[in-house]
């Protein structure tokens, strides 16, 4: 076969381009799917090449274009016909824009069952302290909450000196650890089929319907959202996000209505709760800041109303997050 290497040239060597770009954007942007379109256009291009190489094997005159050849093809090759699963390279943004808040809405009703749980333990911890003040004893879990709360605002506000002064790293870092530990077994505890969730869910409801109850009773209303919310605007929910997660465990190990084997159903829900764990944990480390920088204070160093408003603010923003973003295309 005879072939005019310059004509020849000239016409393919735009195509060997195309093929090198779109290898460079797949190798670039490991997370993006290519189109159906765009796979049929590579294959196409890698096929051309492949010819175009078969075409160019008997010219020696030509030997650096025949290498760059060989190594496009190569690539190609590599690219089109690899069976192992790529190694994606982690995306945060795009994780925390798109996968974590799809994954929250995707299994909504666990979240709920996790807030109707909590919320009947809040009833129970109110109603237990109407019924019976000396309940207290038992189900605080903290010994500042049981002083009288009127003595306890009149103690923190009219304060001397910053009792966090010079540890409030420490105790960010403690309340971090803390609360971790309690979210995270909360979504451990959906190996029990979701029992041991429930029970963590509901104790700490009651321990919170119970400080809310005792605050209210005493006249301190301004003073409980004032010293809860910029915190608890973050780490109520993250606990409900471990509920969350410990109720998809439990609903793999179950496996109501379905035939699939355990085994594939819990390997299908694992992605998701590794996202669940990231996302609260993200938030507890957020409250522990706070509560040990912003929410320990009070007045007349911070305004109450500044510190709901804070928290108020938090609670609009990650309702949003959670329930807005992620729904336009990454």
């Amino acid at each position: 076969m005879i072939l005019d290497l310059p004509r020849f040239l000239a016409a393919e060597r735009h195509y060997w381009t195309e093929l090198a770009s779109s290898l460079d954007r797949i190798q670039n942007e490991p997370d993006r799917r290519p189109g159906l379109e765009e796979i049929k256009t590579l294959h196409y291009l890698y096929q051309r090449a492949s010819a175009d190489l078969a075409k160019m094997a008997t010219f020696s005159s030509e030997p650096e274009t025949r290498r760059y050849l060989e190594s496009l093809v190569a690539r190609a090759y590599a690219e089109i016909h690899e069976s192992r699963e790529a190694r994606r390279r982690v995306n945060f943004r795009r994780w925390f824009s798109h996968q974590l808040p799809q994954t929250f809405r995707r299994h909504l009703r666990a979240f709920w069952l996790a807030v109707a749980v909590t919320l009947v333990g809040v009833a129970f911890g109110v109603l237990a302290l109407r019924i019976d003040p000396q309940a207290k004893a038992v189900i605080m879990p903290f010994r500042d909450l049981m002083e009288n709360p009127a003595s306890r605002v009149a103690r923190e506000e009219h304060a001397k000196q910053d009792r966090l002064h010079g540890v409030k790293t420490t105790f960010a870092a403690q309340l971090m650890t803390h609360n971790t530990q309690v979210a995270i077994t909360t979504l451990a505890l959906g190996m029990t089929w979701g029992f041991g969730t429930i029970v963590v869910l509901f104790y700490n409801g009651v321990t919170l319907g119970a400080v809310a109850a005792d605050y209210v009773q005493a006249g301190q209303s301004t003073f409980l959202m004032g010293w809860l919310l910029p915190h608890g605007a973050a780490e109520i929910p993250a606990i409900l996000l471990g509920g969350q997660a410990g109720f998809i465990l439990a609903g793999a190990l179950i496996g109501w209505g379905t035939s699939v084997p355990r085994g594939r159903r819990l390997r299908a829900i694992s992605q998701d709760l590794l996202t669940l764990i990231l996302g609260m944990s993200l938030l507890l480390v957020w409250a522990g800041i706070v509560e040990a920088f912003f929410s320990q204070y009070h007045e007349p160093v911070v305004p109450y109303a500044l510190k709901i408003a804070f928290g108020v603010v938090e609670l609009i923003a990650l309702a949003l997050y959670l329930g807005r973003a992620g729904t336009s295309a990454p």
